[in-house]
């Protein structure tokens, strides 16, 4: 069950300066393991008006808000929809999750057409975004041993894994970890709860363990990778291109 701040798409009204295409929650609350002092990230993209992006006078093309919000430290960020839909085209799996999170604050014809065309931006080389996000994360436990970058480090391997076999983008830890194990994940998520910056629990896999379950996902990985039936390149652009042109000209 998810409990974000009340109010939260009100001061979103209130600090974004441009209308919205959507508006959806990401991070650790999207991601099955969000604690009791978790932040909350908001994702989305926004619509600059058609004389800021054709004139000289350039709109933000990404905008960013980070503060307290109900007691609630709150971090948003849009990119302005050409931008988005360029970086879900370079296979960016952030701006993927974004725009397919069950949890929406906003929404609009124009995302509708943008979660319609998911089955035309996923491409094999997703895996790539995975793989590398994955490491940097298992890099960033072994340096500090903190509970919460080894859970990003198995959520980014097994959302890719499960991407290559199905074409499905699901980026849900606790789901992923029932299907693919290994089966400590489900009591590490639980001690994640209790605090965001947390250690390990005393009852966690010692380091090889670990070492040997991330290398083994890191393998298994580039295995689907190379035996999946996703394109290796996105067949969305010319959907994607209209879809931006007919949303500047108001169409």
């Amino acid at each position: 069950m998810v409990t974000l701040p009340e109010g939260l798409l009100g001061r979103l009204d209130a600090e974004h300066p441009h209308p919205r295409a959507f508006v959806t929650i990401s991070g650790a609350h999207l991601y099955g393991f969000a604690s009791r002092d978790s932040d909350v990230d908001v994702r989305g993209a926004h619509l600059l008006p058609v004389e800021q992006v054709v004139g000289l006078d350039v709109g933000r093309e990404t905008f960013t808000w980070m503060g307290d919000h109900d007691g609630v430290e709150t971090d948003i960020v849009t990119h302005d929809l050409g931008k988005f839909c360029k970086l879900l085209l370079k296979g960016s799996g952030d701006v993927l999750e974004q725009l397919v999170s069950p949890l929406v604050l906003a929404s609009s014809p124009v995302h509708e057409e943008l979660l319609a065309l998911v089955p035309q931006v996923v491409t094999s080389n997703h895996a790539h975004h995975y793989g590398g996000f994955g490491r940097g994360r298992w890099r960033a436990f072994e340096a500090g041993k903190r509970l919460k970058p080894l859970l990003y480090t198995f959520r980014s391997y097994l959302t890719g894994i499960h991407l290559m076999r199905t074409g499905e983008v699901r980026p849900g830890l606790p789901e992923l970890a029932a299907e693919y194990g290994p089966s400590y994940l489900a009591g590490l998520i639980e001690a994640k709860a209790a605090a965001e910056q947390g250690g390990l629990p005393a009852d966690a896999p010692g380091h090889e363990v670990l070492s040997g379950d991330v290398e083994a996902l890191s393998a298994r990985l580039e295995e689907e990778r190379a035996a999946s039936s996703l394109p290796p390149r996105p067949a969305a652009y010319p959907a994607l291109n209209d879809l931006v042109v007919r949303t500047r000209l108001g169409k």
